[in-house]
Formats: C-alpha cells, structure tokens, sequence
C-alpha cells in the first residue's frame, strides 16, 4: 500500500490542499482563496491539523509561487521574498510544518517534477514546465534536477523586446513575459475580464508571442527535450498553444534544434498530461520526496 501524503500548492488566486498517494489516488482535496498570508496559512493549516487527526500522513509537501528562499542552510529557508504579490513578501510558509518530513519548491519546479514522475515527461532527462496564470512560472529540470544556483529559475520574468509596457502587469519589469501574457497582463490590455477575452482579441496574440520567445531562450539556454506549458490562461485556451507553437517555429528559424524541433513542435511544445493536477500533484511528489530522505538520509 502506498504511502498517504499530504500536499499544499500556494498559488496567487487560490491554494490546493491535496491527501493522495497518486494521481490515481486522490483522498481529498480542498481549495483555500489566497488572500492575506495570515488569514490563507491560517486556513490551510486548519485543513492539514484536520488531516492529521483523522488521517495521519506521513509527509507533506509545500509548492509556492515565488521568488522563494530554498537553501536549506538560510535561516529563512520557505520565505517569500521580494514577490510580485507584494502583501505576502516576507511570508515563511515553513509554518504549515508540523513534525512529519516536509519538503518546499516553487510550484512550478514541484508540477515539473510531478510531470517528470506521472506525466508528460516520463523518460526525458531535461524538460521545461511553464504555467500561465496569476502569473508566469517556469520549472527548468536539467539532467533529472530542477535547475538551480542563485536562488532558482525566474524565466517567466524574461524581456520581450519592442513590447508596449502600458498594460505591463508586472511590478518590476513591464516588458516581461508575465507582464505581457499573465492573466493580469490580459485584462490589463484588453479592459475585459479574463474568461470574457475572445479568441481573436489582439491581447491574446501578443501573449502568444511573448510566451512564443520565452520558449525559444529556453531552447537555447537550459535544452529542454520537451517543454509543457500549462496553467489556467493556456489550459483555458487551447487555440493559445497553436499559436505559440506557430510563432517559435517562426522564431527558431531553422537554427540548431530549430529545424527537429519544426518537425516534432506537436510533440515537443504541449500541454501538461496531468492538467490541472500538475501543481497539486507537485506538491505530492515532494511530500513523496521527503519521506524517501527521512527513511534514506544518503538519497
């Protein structure tokens, strides 16, 4: 019988509280509004002294937007630091710890992972996983580790060049990937609410095409051997991936892997195969994560 874990996905708009063993094997799942960090941390750890008492997992698993700290030797280790979302900077998410192993990611990194184990990029060494939400999350795995060295990877927060930042939804950097595609960035420039843009709204293509130069830096820098692009503005929006994919071949222009990757783009830019559970089950596989190193201190 497999291990029961316990998972806390923090996103900008929502969290997800997850008591499953697999994708397969969901137990529980509630959703907790994202507002201040007192009140949200409040109410997760509510649903997880819950799941304690009536289910007793054996590990959890934390996956947060970021910047995030995660060197385990800093003090500060599971601080949020200098976020976008500027109320909940400073927030230590290591209080939802209790004296079980736990293990803390960036959400995207965790969905990469998740992936890497359940999904989409079963088999690969190196693969990327991009969320479109809230905001613009990338999870780089490089040779089966997710991609890290001062601090970790914040290529949602890449420049777009020649873009107009008027409608630029990000704080720091207007010209960004996710000041030009996040949800914000949509109904910023398009004075629509989200679920409302159409399909043939300009706001859309120019989401497209900044998402589209996002993928071709990470062609050329971490060499993903397939990169899923995921969240809640792509998931929603299929015909985004088209043409996404149609602008990086574009932008590729034959070069390097450019040309293989014209050839396969249906099978090397798509979507996540574990969907919305991506980050949920992210958070899984890092409680899955802690336990192994608390049975096997050497893993």
């Amino acid at each position: 019988m497999n291990a029961l874990l316990a998972g806390v996905e923090i996103g900008g708009t929502k969290c997800v509280c997850t008591l499953a063993t697999c994708p397969d094997d969901i137990q529980a799942q509630i959703h907790v509004p994202t507002t201040s960090p007192e009140r949200t941390l409040g109410n997760i750890a509510t649903v997880l002294d819950q799941w304690r008492l009536k289910y007793g997992f054996l590990a959890l698993g934390i996956a947060s937007f970021g910047p995030l700290e995660l060197d385990t030797k800093s003090p500060a280790l599971g601080t949020l630091v200098r976020t976008p979302k500027v109320s909940w900077s400073g927030a230590n998410l290591t209080s939802l710890a209790g004296h079980e192993p736990f293990a803390i990611q960036t959400d995207v990194n965790a969905a990469a992972i998740a992936e890497g184990r359940w999904g989409a990029a079963r088999g690969l060494a190196s693969w990327a996983y991009i969320t479109v939400g809230t905001g613009v999350g990338v999870g780089s795995v490089v040779a089966g580790q997710p991609l890290t060295g001062l601090g970790h990877s914040e290529a949602g927060h890449l420049r777009i060049p020649g873009v107009d930042t008027i409608f630029g939804a990000c704080p720091y950097h207007g010209d960004c990937v996710e000041g030009q595609a996040s949800g914000p960035a949509l109904e910023a420039g398009s004075g629509i609410p989200g679920p409302d843009i159409p399909p043939d709204h300009p706001v859309l293509e120019r989401a497209a095409k900044a998402l589209a130069y996002l993928c071709h830096n990470l062609v050329y820098t971490s060499l993903p051997q397939r990169i899923l692009i995921g969240g809640g503005v792509i998931l929603d929006r299929p015909i985004l991936l088209t043409r996404i994919q149609e602008h990086l071949v574009r932008s590729l222009s034959d070069y390097g892997a450019g040309h293989e990757i014209a050839e396969n783009m249906l099978d090397y830019l798509v979507m996540p195969q574990l969907g919305k559970q991506a980050g949920p089950m992210g958070s899984i596989c890092l409680a899955a994560e802690a336990l192994d190193r608390s049975v096997n201190p050497a893993c």
